[in-house]
């Protein structure tokens, strides 16, 4: 019998409301766990009563943190004694210590790249005038806060490289505030902004002022995440109070407008968010302040999403009517799809971003998860293919549309960066700079290989390990996934996956349905009614994993973020005898209420549906993490990580994930729950919590996988 198959006689119209408590809820059995309260509440989903004995857990009191704490002084102490733990911290932190520079761009005359000298708790933006001179430090983080928790969420350089705006982000929050400042004199303005979550900075051709999005007000003074935000103009040198409305939806509560300013400085774009299926835009003359906002595509019936402008034409890259998505080129004043112009055709590789410079276009391709880059000019007519060395991912290909250069990345899973400069006039590459580790890579391998998931589909798979490495069953196995959102895996380097490898161990990484690999008609088969799809592919490339001797159920640990942390999540309940350790973090986790905190969450609904809508509940229910632990189960050893500044996947997922594992564990395999304070979904998180939160993890996985550890300690120590 499925959860949703028992109806209860109660309200059937009310979704969320409590109802009558028609058996009493359990205690917390007794354990080596922090003693959790239940309460008697239950919820009526169209005939199904659901009961949510974890609810309390959802409040920010004094209750909850005192419980909270209590987890932590469970599971601190235990992952910090584990015999590997500081042996693996040590050698992260060597690793760890490189210089790291990013892609850089350019506006005006100036360049702008960030760097970490090796430990910096946070990269540093710099500035020069031209390659060869020494940079500027423009904005260090590291000197805004003593633990290095505050952090630059977004940075946007003015048209001319007078002013940069700067979004700061404390404790690895989504909350920003917005400071602007004037790069020649490396001082602030007196502008600041709040109520930002999201929002870039549109900046007039003028630099006097910029557009930018913000939530509503509360009487308070604070800002209410739980509606839409609105676009507002700010004038350098005002208050923010004297922000001008520029454009907001009245009856639309899941519609979160954003400004764009077109490359020739003509148009005002307003991009509009409700989902990762579909947008909308809006478009208004710059020049006609007063003038009503026309639609340009509001059909939802794709994505949209802005390249460049060109002899009075708006280029987009969209996947309407092109699910690997194409480039087209629209008239605002005439953008009836008859009179699109179609710039770069649809290919069988998925067009996965488009950036214009120096008068060309940079169309990232991606092939079976892996790179392409090829180069066309502004009329669509294909000049060349970069030569990419090897598997792997590039990054860049930004700055001004009038750049005379620009810059990108090539990374792998073992290439830690290579920046190359590309001079579009001159159709010439040059290498700029070149990363360098504290580690022997060349000692690793990476191949792709393609499984067959439940019901045939095939999915590719990257395999990181030893060159050496014998398949005898026997390797400890990180399977890590996401599958969702239309992200894309793709090869990067990781300090802390080289010291996985360096333990012995081998990463695996499968493209999931859900994703954006291999373009949209690949994401829609894994969202909701098709989540399933997801947690299927996940389980079949265990199980291909086991079959060809990679590894074995007692060497396999599955690890995933966020939407990855749900993947985590629903496959140990539904497989719990497969895995042998389960890591899952800042994980999307009770999914009949994941939608209520805010504005932001409710937009994931174009992923996973939501409980309010009938057959939505029913595919929900099946797989909630949350409702679908079983008493007397065996789960595998199970490390749980949030931060408590976690405002975009609250932390009471976890927290409610972690007592239902808890109550329903039937053997002595560890469920813990470890919170960082002072950090959020993971952006901006300090170099030092980085650290210490991978060896923890590799130190449980150390204990839990039974790896060697006198191999683990000789790696540590070379």
């Amino acid at each position: 019998m499925t959860r949703y198959s028992v109806f209860i006689a109660c309200s059937t119209v009310l979704i969320l409301s409590a109802c009558s408590s028609f058996e009493k809820e359990k205690e917390q059995p007794e354990g080596p766990y922090p003693e959790t309260k239940t309460v008697d509440q239950q919820d009526n989903y169209h005939g199904t009563l659901v009961e949510d004995p974890y609810r309390w857990l959802e409040q920010n009191n004094q209750e909850v943190e005192n419980w909270v704490n209590e987890q932590n002084q469970l599971s601190t102490p235990a992952l910090q004694d584990y015999s590997q733990f500081q042996n693996i911290k040590d050698r992260m932190t060597e690793l760890w210590n490189y210089e790291k520079v990013s892609t850089p761009f350019r506006y005006a005359d100036r360049y702008f790249y960030f760097s970490n000298d090796g430990l910096q708790n946070q990269a540093v933006l710099y500035t020069m005038t031209d390659l060869s001179s020494a940079p500027d430090v423009l904005i260090n983080p590291n000197t805004f806060s003593d633990d290095g928790t505050v952090s630059l969420a977004r940075i946007s350089v003015s048209p001319q490289a007078k002013y940069v705006a700067y979004a700061l982000s404390d404790g690895g929050s989504d909350w920003t505030q917005i400071k602007v400042r004037n790069i020649q004199s490396g001082k602030d303005t007196s502008d600041l902004i709040k109520g930002v979550k999201f929002s870039e900075v549109a900046w007039l051709p003028n630099e006097r002022g910029f557009y930018y999005s913000r939530y509503p007000q509360k009487e308070d003074g604070s800002f209410d995440d739980s509606k839409p935000v609105s676009v507002y103009f700010h004038k350098l040198g005002t208050k923010q109070s004297e922000d001008e409305l520029i454009f907001a939806f009245d009856k639309k509560p899941s519609w979160n407008p954003y400004p764009k300013i077109s490359d020739d400085g003509q148009y005002l774009l307003v991009d509009v968010f409700k989902g990762y299926d579909a947008n909308a835009v809006y478009v208004r003359p710059l020049a006609q302040e007063d003038a009503p906002f026309k639609s340009l595509f509001t059909a939802w019936d794709g994505q949209y999403q802005y390249v460049t402008s060109h002899n009075g034409k708006l280029y987009f890259k969209t996947t309407n009517g092109a699910p690997t998505g194409q480039v087209i080129a629209v008239d605002p004043e005439q953008p009836a799809p008859e009179n699109w112009t179609e710039i770069i055709a649809p290919k069988t590789h998925t067009l996965k971003e488009v950036s214009a410079v120096g008068g060309q276009l940079f169309a990232h391709y991606l092939q079976s998860a892996r790179s392409r880059v090829a180069i066309f000019d502004i009329e669509g007519t294909m000049l060349q293919e970069l030569a990419l060395p090897g598997i792997g991912s590039i990054d860049g290909f930004k700055g001004s549309h009038k750049a005379p250069d620009t810059f990108f990345t090539f990374k792998g899973f073992t290439e830690p960066g290579k920046v190359y400069r590309y001079q579009p006039e001159q159709q010439r590459t040059t290498l700029w700079y070149e990363t360098e580790v504290p580690a022997s890579l060349d000692q690793y391998t990476t191949e792709q290989v393609v499984y067959n998931s439940a019901d045939g589909t095939e999915v590719p798979m990257f395999l990181v390990h030893h060159k050496d490495l014998e398949l005898n069953g026997n390797n400890p196995t990180l399977l890590y996934g996401y599958g969702g959102f239309n992200i894309s895996l793709t090869p990067g380097y990781d300090t802390t996956r080289v010291v996985w490898l360096e333990m012995g161990g081998v990463l695996a990484i499968p493209n999931l349905r859900g994703g954006g690999e291999f373009g949209e008609k690949w994401h829609q088969q894994g969202t909701k009614e098709n989540k399933q799809n997801v947690f299927d592919d996940f389980i079949a490339a265990a199980e291909w994993l086991i079959n060809n001797n990679y590894t074995n159920k007692d060497k396999l640990a599955i690890q995933g973020r966020s939407n990855g942390g749900l993947l985590v999540g629903a496959t140990m309940v539904q497989r719990p005898e497969l895995f042998a350790a389960a890591l899952p973090a800042v994980g999307v986790l009770d999914m009949l209420r994941y939608q209520l905190p805010s504005a932001n969450a409710r937009g994931w609904s174009s992923e996973f549906g939501l409980s309010e809508n009938e057959e939505d509940f029913k595919t929900l229910y099946e797989y909630s993490p949350v409702h679908n632990t079983e008493s007397g189960t065996c789960y595998p050893p199970t490390l749980i990580t949030t931060g408590d500044h976690d405002n975009r996947v609250v932390p009471w997922h976890s927290y409610k994930f972690a007592a239902a594992l808890q109550r329903d564990q039937s053997c002595d395999n560890p469920i813990l729950l470890n919170v960082e304070t002072r950090a959020g979904h993971g952006a901006g998180t300090p170099t030092w919590m980085r650290i210490e939160e991978h060896a923890e993890n590799w130190a449980f996985l150390h204990k839990h996988l039974g790896m060697d550890s006198e191999a683990a300690q000789s790696n540590a120590s070379e």
